[in-house]
């Protein structure tokens, strides 16, 4: 497993956007950490190019803050595009685009880059379901990640952005999940 500090392309994104992040930002790295750890324990292989991963880990919720909108999935996606094409990495962003576009697939991912997009789906869902859902991952190692890296109240700001979203659009609260 990589140690945090192997994340510093994650903390440059991060930082980026501070700004719309405002008090939020460690909640959000933090959550970022613990799902790209999750990530490289599902499939460690990912390790050995992880640039795709990081590059969408950074981005893929980002568009809540920086759109202001809980639809966001194409936000966040635009995000991780002006980022590649200013890094000259355009040629990731096939990847980039469907692990974020995909992370919310409620049933398995099978297509391109099936092997990262489907590990960083589960990911981020044993994350979001604070490791009730362990996607195979032991339960001693999800408690370790999730005690070095703490929710820092991500969980209470994803309730109140649905309970936003509820109130808006009542008929499609959670706009981001994909079957």
């Amino acid at each position: 497993m990589q140690p945090f500090s192997a994340f510093a392309l994650v903390d440059d994104i991060l930082q980026l956007h501070a700004q719309a992040l405002g008090p939020d930002l460690p909640a959000y790295r933090n959550h970022v950490t613990r799902v790209l750890h999750f990530v490289f324990a599902i499939a460690p292989q990912l390790q050995s190019a992880p640039q795709p991963i990081l590059v969408a880990a950074g981005f893929h919720d980002l568009g809540i803050w920086t759109a202001r909108t809980f639809d966001y999935l194409d936000p966040s996606s635009q995000l991780a595009l002006v980022y590649l094409k200013a890094q000259g990495l355009e040629s990731l962003w096939p990847e980039v685009d469907l692990l974020i576009q995909q992370h919310h697939k409620l049933r398995a991912y099978s297509g391109p880059f099936e092997n990262s997009v489907e590990a960083f789906r589960r990911a981020d869902l044993v994350d979001l379901s604070f490791g009730l859902v362990r996607c195979g991952l032991l339960r001693t190692f999800i408690q370790s990640v999730r005690s070095q890296f703490p929710n820092a109240h991500f969980h209470a700001r994803l309730a109140a952005f649905t309970g936003q979203q509820f109130l808006r659009t009542p008929l499609k609260p959670l706009p981001m999940l994909r079957w």
